[in-house]
């Protein structure tokens, strides 16, 4: 036993060690304070730094994150922009104290192998889901929700006396670390909303990134190389605490405290589906108020009262860069194992029961398709959250590494293993499948089971994407039409990819046939799980409110990106390119190149729909350009007309700027009219209907109409006459535009020919006035 005087200097030394790092601020300082807990956790045995983890552990976490020490009433959302993690100088240093193979989580394993110290998670910063249903244990079905989720699993979850998370050592790790960027994101939001109030409502800080990246939309492999030490030790961690391989296998960044013999397999699995499950509910769930699937929920006999609180509230700003990462680490998981293995790469779950698949899934712990499993769900309701869900205000660039992580889900066979250089990766059996490891895969039919068990990245949520790209294409249309161009050529990058998609949507809407050498009846068995995905996975989300709906109320109980119904895909793809082309007149000097992509766009959307869905225009390359302001969008309903003669639809008044018109000129003379229109009533959409004319008249009062006295009395008399006749035909006259939707246009006069007329005349004029004055002798 550990003698009274080593524990008595253990915890002394603990509480002198919380009082350093707490003091610490300069590079210098942090240092030392480093130098001492590694030299304290490498003196101490594991029962002696138990009072470390109890005094100092809590402390060093607030100063290595940012977070405010604990108190009675913390602030929910801290600032961490001045916490350790944030001082390039020390990256270093951090790096080498947090990583696996560090003092620090040694010696958390080595204490918690002993069950020495255990944490209570702040419940105000738990995911907001969770903190609510704690919040509403009993109303939620109490004990049963242990059984739901994995982090209420292995008697995590107490009751008494208020419900509340239980964690050992490394599982309150997990959970601050999942738990800083979602802070983070949460305070830079906080300090946007803060600095911009004298704005009117301006939401462009939306999503902010959490950390600070000026590369394209699917530039990421500068990220994934590790400048940001964040991202650094969320890779190290994924490759220490996720493996990949069997069960008897290690991982080679594995550190000798957890080269486990098969007696500790178990826990190594427990440790690896626990944090990603933690970085899952943190980033993906958090504000989702359908965290669970809906079967599981209903066969527990669970109601979340979660709706009425979450509802329409996109997911936390700035996490689609480590939500990336996550799930490239992941999916990297497919690739490294060969192409051969792809073919049933996904447990395909059936429409069973929700214990049976509960039972599956833990059976699965650690197989190849088990982590994609736990993916697809909260990462297709993430991604979909984001399109219907953020602010017309954002900036569309606001939301490029979401829409980065979607198309790279979409893509596994495209990762390079070069990403994660020390990944378990058997590259001998990688050679023997004649696969270059340093190059993008392309599709084939080896990924056939990864695209069916994902179907709906590759059909709905592209509706929904289309959706998000007609709501945004005012804002930044060059960028939308790269977006869309992305995700159609992904679609049609193989014919075997497109055959696929299209085979399944066929199968999907029809019946089975009976005879079973059709391929599509290979495909019907498929059927019953992706109609049940599609209404899990969309549980409670409606684009009704958020977007102004492009498609049915009942969106989300059928796929329609091959219906050539009015809202199918077809014609809403359509619609968005010609929409593009008319916004894109005013790009100027990249006119020629985003026009060249649009049409680009339309050849692929002719291959994936087949045939030419949009004629192309057939206007001489000369005049293309002055042309193509006249030209607009084609409605839907307009089948395959050629757009070429169909000239400007809407208010004249309002219509862009042409070649013709003087532009500082016809602004002013828009604003002049306008003004005139509204004093005098001439607004069409609220005069449309005008009542009886009140007639003018000049009232006489009794007998002086009849006497007439001299000729200062006739003259009064016929002026008031002519003005009464003027006032009566001024008021005929508006009586006549108001009826017949008339306003006063002063616009015409900003032509250049009107224009140059009237300085000729004036310049005319003045000449002839100083050619006067001279006298001619």
């Amino acid at each position: 036993m550990m003698s009274h005087t080593y524990a008595t200097d253990a915890q002394t030394k603990s509480g002198d060690l919380a009082a350093t790092i707490s003091t610490a601020s300069s590079p210098e300082q942090i240092s030392a304070a480093l130098a001492s807990v590694e030299s304290f956790l490498q003196k101490h045995s594991p029962d002696q730094s138990r009072w470390f983890f109890s005094l100092t552990f809590p402390t060093l976490i607030c100063k290595l994150f940012g977070f405010e020490p604990q108190n009675p009433n913390p602030d929910p959302n801290p600032n961490p922009n001045n916490g350790w993690i944030h001082k390039p100088e020390l990256s270093g240093k951090l790096y080498n104290f947090l990583s696996p193979s560090g003092a620090l989580l040694n010696s958390v394993t080595a204490v918690d192998r002993l069950s020495l110290v255990k944490y209570v998670f702040p419940v105000e910063r738990l995911p907001e889901w969770v903190r609510l249903t704690l919040q509403n244990y009993r109303q939620c079905g109490g004990g049963v929700l242990s059984d739901l989720c994995p982090l209420f699993r292995g008697g995590r979850l107490k009751d008494d006396p208020t419900p509340h998370l239980q964690l050992n050592i490394l599982e309150y790790y997990f959970f601050w670390f999942a738990y800083y960027p979602v802070s983070k994101g949460n305070s830079e939001r906080r300090v946007a909303v803060r600095t911009s109030v004298s704005k009117r409502f301006n939401l462009e800080n939306w999503a902010i990134p959490v950390f600070k990246n000026n590369n394209r939309v699917n530039d990421d492999k500068n990220n994934m190389d590790g400048g940001n030490l964040y991202v650094r030790l969320l890779q190290g961690y994924l490759r220490f605490f996720v493996p990949f391989s069997d069960l008897n296998a290690q991982s080679p960044y594995r550190s000798s405290l957890l080269h486990y013999s098969s007696g500790y397999n178990t826990l190594v699995l427990e440790n690896a589906e626990f944090f990603v499950h933690t970085l899952i509910h943190f980033w993906l769930l958090d504000n989702d108020f359908s965290p669970l699937p809906v079967k599981v929920c209903k066969s527990f006999g669970v109601v979340l009262p979660l709706r009425s609180v979450l509802a329409e509230l996109p997911p936390t700003a700035g996490l689609g860069e480590v939500v990336n990462v996550l799930v490239k680490y992941l999916n990297s998981s497919l690739v490294s194992k060969g192409v051969d293995d792809q073919v049933e790469v996904t447990a395909w779950r059936g429409a069973g029961s929700a214990a049976a698949d509960m039972d599956l899934s833990s059976s699965m712990v650690g197989s190849i398709g088990y982590w994609n499993s736990c993916i697809q769900r909260p990462l297709y309701r993430y991604i979909l959250r984001t399109f219907l869900f953020c602010p017309v205000e954002t900036s569309v660039k606001s939301v490029s590494h979401v829409f980065s992580l979607w198309v790279n889900y979409m893509e596994p066979w495209a990762l390079s293993l070069d990403e994660f250089p020390e990944i378990d990766v058997n590259k001998d059996s990688l050679k023997k499948h004649s696969m270059d490891v340093s190059k993008p895969l392309n599709y084939s039919s080896s990924w056939q089971g990864f695209v069916i068990s994902n179907y709906l990245f590759y059909t709905s949520l592209v509706m929904h994407f289309i959706g998000f790209a007609h709501k945004f294409i005012h804002t930044d249309a060059e960028v939308i039409v790269q977006m869309i161009t992305k995700v159609v050529n992904i679609l049609t990058s193989s014919r075997e990819l497109v055959d696929l998609i299209k085979n399944v949507d066929i199968a999907f809407h029809s019946v089975p046939s009976g005879s079973s050498k059709s391929m599509l009846n290979t495909l019907y068995r498929f059927v019953p799980s992706i109609r049940e995905q599609l209404q899990d996975w969309e549980d409670g989300l409606s684009e009704t409110n958020a977007d102004g709906s492009f498609l049915h109320e009942n969106w989300n109980k059928d796929l329609k990106l091959f219906s050539t119904s009015e809202d199918g895909g077809q014609q809403l793809l359509q619609l968005l390119a010609l929409r593009a082309e008319s916004e894109l007149q005013f790009t100027g000097e990249n006119f020629a190149n985003n026009l060249q992509l649009v049409s680009f766009l339309k050849s692929r959307m002719g291959y994936l729909f087949g045939g030419n869905i949009i004629r192309s225009s057939s206007i001489p390359e000369g005049k293309k350009f002055e042309n193509s302001q006249h030209e607009i969008f084609r409605p839907r309903t307009a089948g395959n007309r050629p757009t070429t003669d169909i000239r400007y639809k809407g208010d004249w008044m309002k219509r862009p700027i042409s070649n013709d018109e003087v532009a500082w000129l016809a602004i002013l003379l828009v604003k002049l009219s306008g003004w005139l229109n509204e004093i005098l009533g001439l607004c069409p959409l609220e005069n449309s209907h005008v009542g009886p004319a009140s007639w003018s008249y000049v009232e006489v009062s009794g007998g002086t109409g009849a006497n007439v006295y001299g000729p200062k009395d006739t003259m009064r008399l016929v002026l008031g006459a002519a003005c009464s006749w003027l006032i009566t035909l001024g008021r005929e006259a508006m009586k006549f535009m108001r009826e017949h939707g008339m306003r006063v246009n002063l616009r015409m006069l900003a032509s250049k020919k009107v224009v140059t007329v009237v300085l000729m005349v004036i310049a005319f004029s003045a000449l002839k006035r100083i050619v006067s004055n001279f006298n001619i002798v």
